[in-house]
């Protein structure tokens, strides 16, 4: 299939039509003129360093390339890993962004294809994948517009492309590629190719490839190897044979060989380690992150190197799992986990929570119980119970942050 063509979203300066689309996006979290209590929020709030000024290493807003590499390094360096966090409209981009700022430390803000086409609209008469190439550069524009303001580095990236996505993954990279010639840099840090579904050999070979186009304009790769359990958006793995949900070291240590000499350090690796995507009650997941360790060992003594983590490792599937777990993971070097189940439910019991309260408000758009004529138009503004969906999610991803020893990261 041939590339979907990005033009008119791509240029350094927004031209009027995106001008529009933020202004119109921002309208979603602008602070209402009524003062309405925010209901209480059942997630435990985590307490927080105020933020501080962002470290000369890393600058705020969106960073690419070595000033991304570095990040890396320092997250593996002092023991944290960086939340990423799957979005589908601009309020829970600026959850994310406002998390970050609260816990004075990096954000990944990372788009699906089903995201991406959210983002575009449901009643677009775009085509399926010129409607996820549009949606995610959009995404992208609005948070290039406004990280700076938030003071912390935020990273750009991509989810699960999967084989039959490569026409997405191929639009990504021209709005890159175009991007880069006219500002010098990739509009996104990162993009995830996930075919570990397919053979070990043709999951490298079509990485290798798009690695050796991907490092001409400084944008990293990460890739998956095994499966991750589970369902997410559309692909769904909970039949999978158990032992797929294991890699092994001899597997790792192929991506370094594989895609090493090509770009060194530009690449992570979503090993499997017995994740699965979606919600568990604790203990239902049977996690076994010394896999990781045992793929650090392996790697470093094949290769004879001096590093006791040559491997950025990412934990895909992490709903369920018990903070020592994760910080078992975190410890074997894996420096990104993505958060896509626990923010839905999030920002759904925010708006659940707010209903619930003003629920006598809400019945029609005059009469209340203050009054046959009163009007409701106050407690209905979407700014409103969209603000209660946003405290909520901010409050959760405070708790992902501390699961991820990341709380004061930038000051470590």
């Amino acid at each position: 299939s041939r590339p979907v063509r990005v033009v008119t979203l791509l240029s350094s300066r927004p031209p009027p039509s995106h001008t529009c689309f933020l202004l119109a996006m921002s309208a979603f979290t602008a602070r209402p003129t009524a003062k309405i209590s925010a209901p209480r929020r059942s997630v435990r709030a985590v307490r927080t360093r105020a933020a501080a000024t962002v470290g000369a290493d890393f600058k705020p807003g969106v960073i690419t390339g070595k000033e991304h590499l570095a990040l890396l390094d320092h997250a593996q360096k002092n023991g944290y890993a960086i939340p990423a966090v799957n979005c589908t409209m601009s309020p829970i981009i600026n959850c994310c962004m406002e998390a970050a700022k609260k816990a004075n430390a990096p954000m990944i803000i990372q788009f699906s294809n089903g995201g991406g086409a959210y983002m575009t609209g449901k009643g677009t008469g775009a085509e399926a994948t010129e409607a996820a190439v549009l949606g995610c550069v959009a995404g992208a524009l609005h948070v290039r517009t406004i990280a700076k303001t938030y003071g912390v580095p935020i990273v750009l990236h991509t989810d699960h492309c999967a084989k039959k996505l490569l026409p997405w993954f191929d639009g990504l990279l021209e709005a890159n590629e175009k991007y880069f010639a006219e500002n010098g840099e990739p509009l996104f840090t990162s993009h995830m190719l996930d075919l570990s579904e397919e053979p070990m050999e043709e999951n490298l070979e079509i990485c290798a490839k798009y690695l050796e186009r991907m490092a001409k304009i400084n944008c990293f790769l990460e890739i998956e190897i095994g499966i991750t359990g589970g369902e997410e958006d559309g692909v769904d793995n909970s039949d999978v044979a158990p032992e797929d949900l294991y890699s092994k070291p001899e597997e790792i240590h192929q991506v370094y060989k594989a895609l090493n000499p090509i770009a060194p350090g530009m690449f992570s690796v979503a090993a499997a380690f017995g994740n699965v995507h979606g919600v568990y009650k604790p203990g239902n997941v049977k996690l076994t992150p010394e896999i990781l360790k045992k793929g650090q060992e392996y790697v470093k003594a094949q290769e004879n190197l001096d590093s006791d983590k040559p491997v950025k490792f990412v934990f895909h599937g992490g709903s369920g799992s018990s903070t020592e777990e994760i910080r078992e993971a975190i410890g074997y070097g894996v420096v990104k986990m993505n958060i896509d189940t626990d923010t839905q439910w999030s920002f759904w019991d925010g708006v659940r929570a707010y209903e619930s309260e003003k629920k006598g408000y809400l019945q029609g758009q005059i009469g209340n119980p203050d009054g046959e004529e009163v009007p409701n138009k106050k407690y209905y503004d979407p700014r409103v119970w969209i603000r209660s969906a946003e405290n909520y999610t901010v409050d959760r991803l405070l708790k992902a942050y501390d699961d991820l020893n990341a709380i004061g990261a930038l000051g470590k």
